[in-house]
């Protein structure tokens, strides 16, 4: 019998075996949660020139005493362009730029100012140090940001400031989201009690949602080869297939044979985690296929550990897996058997708190959780206080 796969192996197995689909150019203002496909270079120097931090008077540095003859104003976007004499301050705002000659900042709170005369206050020092230098953020030619970066709010930003607007990026995969099982209702509104509402489909493409170009939901399917069939004939022009239910050992299970008989190739089937053991990975030409357990918290962290970094690394990320980071347990937790462990918990001020209720059909656990606690296989009980690996599941864990 062949042994599950390690969670390293099996992440690594996946994600080594694509590559990247490619790149596309777009706005900076639209490329909100897109990665760069290469690295970015400044195309202007930030700031320009030397400006004031603050607001109050600029004046030269050889002459700080005072007092001083103020003959006009620097505002932020509209400079005073005389070299200053000596004797003479400017009135200067925050982000100005500092007229020419001039080389220290009086702070506004510390100057007496009347009828064009400037002195200074008792506390009062011109200082060099409320300047800003150009070039204190970045120069021309210096990097932004590497190839495969997250472009977040702040990096947009930043390339925006760096004189860039429009951005090459990753290509975004298309995704379908095929969820089977005889015992779905597809309207929660009319379930019996021997079905349960079809829910493991919208939780999926919710997750996938910022990470595609276009999202197909198919089903939910029956347990029936010919209606599996029909079903995956809706996904074939997809980057990535993922399904959920059916791809366990039992007799019902048909999502395996299903995609052996559309041609599918299976890559590896089960890896050595709790909950999600039965992941199955497969490939049909170009296209990667994911069949997911069906127990609605399987589904979850199974797509959080693959599906999420496999999307992340078609789309051109550099570092497509969860970061964890390490915290401390605020209650005890006992020894882990053969697999390793995902619990559900909260991070609460005195550490991570993990819930009472683990069952992996269990979905009011999954909704309060606000965060996955990692266990490693045959690991000894744990105590308050000792730090385990955490990953938060609200921002898709990335860091």
């Amino acid at each position: 019998m062949i042994r599950p796969l390690s969670l390293e192996v099996a992440q690594e197995r996946l994600l080594g075996r694509v590559m990247p689909l490619g790149s596309e150019t777009v706005p900076v203002a639209d490329a909100a949660g897109r990665y760069s496909s290469g690295p970015l270079l400044a195309r202007r120097t930030q700031p320009a020139a030397d400006c004031s931090a603050m607001d109050g008077f600029a004046m030269r540095a050889d002459d700080l005493g005072g007092p001083w003859r103020t003959v006009g104003e620097s505002a932020a976007g509209h400079p005073f362009t005389v070299p200053l004499k000596p004797g003479e301050a400017v009135r200067i705002s925050t982000g100005a730029l500092l007229p020419p000659a001039a080389g220290a900042i009086l702070l506004q709170e510390q100057a007496l100012h009347e009828v064009g005369t400037l002195r200074l206050a008792p506390d009062g020092a011109p200082s060099p140090h409320h300047i800003r230098l150009a070039g204190l953020d970045f120069c021309e030619g210096e990097p932004l940001l590497p190839a495969g970066a997250l472009l977040t709010p702040a990096r947009m930003a930043l390339l925006l400031a760096g004189g860039h607007g429009a951005v090459e990026v990753g290509r975004r995969p298309a995704l379908a989201v095929l969820e089977s099982g005889d015992e779905l209702a597809g309207n929660p509104q009319a379930c019996p009690p021997h079905r349960v509402p079809a829910s493991n489909g919208a939780m999926l493409a919710a997750m996938a949602a910022p990470l595609v170009s276009s999202l197909t939901r198919v089903g939910p399917v029956p347990d029936r080869l010919d209606a599996l069939a029909a079903a995956l004939e809706q996904a074939q022009s997809c980057d990535v297939l993922v399904t959920s239910g059916g791809a366990s050992v039992g007799e019902h299970d048909l999502i395996r044979p299903a995609l052996e008989a559309w041609g599918a190739r299976i890559d590896f089937w089960r890896i050595a985690i709790r909950p999600g053991k039965p992941l199955l990975v497969a490939r049909r030409g170009e296209q990667v296929i994911l069949g997911l357990p069906g127990n609605p918290v399987s589904s979850f962290v199974t797509a959080f550990l693959f599906l999420l970094p496999l999307l992340r690394r078609l789309g051109g990320s550099s570092g497509p897996l969860p970061v964890g980071v390490a915290l401390p347990l605020a209650a005890p937790l006992p020894p882990v058997g053969e697999r390793m462990e995902f619990l559900r918990g909260l991070i609460e001020p005195e550490g991570v708190v993990p819930l009472e209720q683990q069952d992996s059909s269990t979905l009011a656990s999954l909704g309060a959780a606000d965060c996955l606690i990692q266990r490693l296989a045959r690991s000894p009980s744990a105590k308050p206080g000792e730090l385990v690996t955490v990953y938060w599941i609200h921002n898709d864990g990335m860091a």
